[in-house]
């Protein structure tokens, strides 16, 4: 991921995300931008569209200058996909955290089956890319691991290209990353 910040807008050089609009390269200006959060662990901006860009944690001050610049508020929300993707992680949850997770998505809108039906796609790509690859990822894996895995060479291909259309997958994966509490 390479990203360089103008005036007047922001360049992807590099976006590895496939699907993405700016993917593999492009641009946006502050009039797509709806928020953003710098202080994120992963900085990123969010489109009026509803889709999620992340900028490299280096550039973490670049983001919150243009931000200033041009108005755009910083607005944090919880990673729904971190909720969904909890199962993949090398740690083990007792009942209690378990009920937790499954209250949130409740509040999110999700019901159990359809959590279910998100995990049962996902688990051969996650299984791939936390274990397999030797991630090893213990405390939480979020949209961005998920995109990621998607698309990672640490991933065999024919479990991402499983996933359908990378266009039709990345979009699927941002609506659902807009349903928050």
């Amino acid at each position: 991921m390479e990203v360089s910040f103008a005036e007047d807008h922001i360049c992807f050089l590099r976006y590895d995300f496939r699907g993405a609009t700016v993917h593999p390269f492009g641009m946006v200006t502050p009039a797509q931008i709806r928020d953003a959060d710098w202080k994120a662990i992963r900085p990123e901006i969010r489109t009026i569209s509803g889709e999620t860009l992340f900028i490299p944690k280096r550039q973490q001050t670049d983001l919150e200058q243009f931000c200033h610049r041009h108005g755009i508020v910083r607005k944090t929300r919880p990673d729904t996909w971190s909720d969904l993707l909890e199962p993949f992680l090398d740690t083990r949850f007792d009942p209690e955290d378990e009920r937790a997770t499954v209250l949130r998505l409740g509040e999110a809108g999700f019901s159990p089956e359809e959590v279910a039906r998100i995990r049962e796609r996902l688990t051969p790509l996650m299984h791939a890319y936390n274990f397999d690859a030797m991630v090893w990822e213990w405390a939480d894996l979020s949209l961005f691991d998920l995109l990621n895995a998607a698309n990672a060479p640490i991933v065999p291909p024919g479990l991402q290209n499983a996933l359908g259309d990378p266009k039709t997958f990345y979009n699927w994966a941002m609506k659902i990353a807009e349903r928050h509490r």
